[in-house]
């Protein structure tokens, strides 16, 4: 596919953001459930610098850790109900 002659005017040198447009911020790890960035990061990522966008960057891989696995919901709710009832 050719180049349009406008490319060069959206093109940036900067790192982009690593949003996933999946914007839920965890309750008690205080980040997004999607990026894995905290509020502030999310708030401050277009004034920040490129040093201190690669450092975020960096982070977030480990950041997924924090986030506590679901318990299962209404599934896991069912099943717990399903052996209570068989116990008894």
């Amino acid at each position: 596919m050719a180049d349009h002659p406008t490319d060069k005017i959206w093109m940036r040198q900067e790192i982009q953001s690593p949003c996933v447009k999946l914007c839920v911020v965890h309750p008690e790890a205080r980040i997004c459930t999607g990026c894995y960035r905290s509020i502030d990061e999310i708030t401050r990522w277009s004034k920040m610098s490129p040093e201190a966008r690669a450092t975020v960057m960096e982070e977030l891989p480990d950041r997924a850790s924090l986030l506590k696995k679901r318990r299962g919901g209404r599934a896991a709710r069912i099943q717990q109900n399903a052996q209570k009832n068989t116990q008894s």
